[in-house]
């Protein structure tokens, strides 16, 4: 008897901690940023000033989880933190000008790397299979709450994994190796 194929949720596990430890390693080799990071600073790209709930929430994890991550951001230069001009406890989140090379450049490795999780595919197959994906998260995003502080570690590290629930749509795939 032939051996079983994997099942799916074992087969989407695999690829997925194939895939974020291959661009953990790619972004932090070429770039020194980690791939949550970087997801940081797309956010703040599409929405600058956003506040911290707002990056926490984009990101599915909770805020109080993520001040360790901004702490080191802002530390190393990519961030800052400005007094929201309507409440004086809040904080805005921008991008420095240090961190716009690090956006520049990751369009270019991504398509590297969807480029090399996609060898073997045809363009209308990798578009198909980002659609069928973007289906299924949101058949379940409404289902699985985002992750709790004590269920993970340090999101930056590359055995860790960005909670499910974060809201996904094709033109954000599309970013992991496509066009803007």
């Amino acid at each position: 008897m032939p051996p079983k194929p994997p099942r799916l949720f074992h087969l989407l596990s695999l690829a997925q901690h194939r895939l974020l430890k291959y661009t953990d390693a790619a972004f932090k080799e070429a770039l020194g940023i980690s791939h949550t990071q970087l997801g940081v600073l797309f956010i703040l790209e599409k929405k600058p000033g956003a506040m911290l709930k707002e990056v926490s929430e984009e990101l599915g994890i909770n805020a109080s989880a993520i001040t360790a991550l901004i702490d080191r951001m802002e530390d190393a230069g990519w961030i800052e933190r400005r007094p929201d001009p309507g409440d004086r406890r809040a904080h805005r989140l921008v991008l420095t000008e240090k961190a716009r090379p690090i956006l520049a450049r990751i369009l270019d490795l991504s398509t590297e790397i969807r480029n090399e999780a996609f060898a073997g595919l045809s363009k209308a197959e990798g578009q198909h299979l980002i659609d069928l994906l973007v289906r299924v998260h949101g058949n379940l995003s409404e289902r699985v709450p985002p992750l709790a502080a004590g269920e993970f570690t340090d999101l930056d590290e590359p055995d860790n994994h960005v909670a499910p629930g974060a809201a996904i749509t094709a033109a954000d795939l599309s970013l992991v190796g496509g066009q803007r």
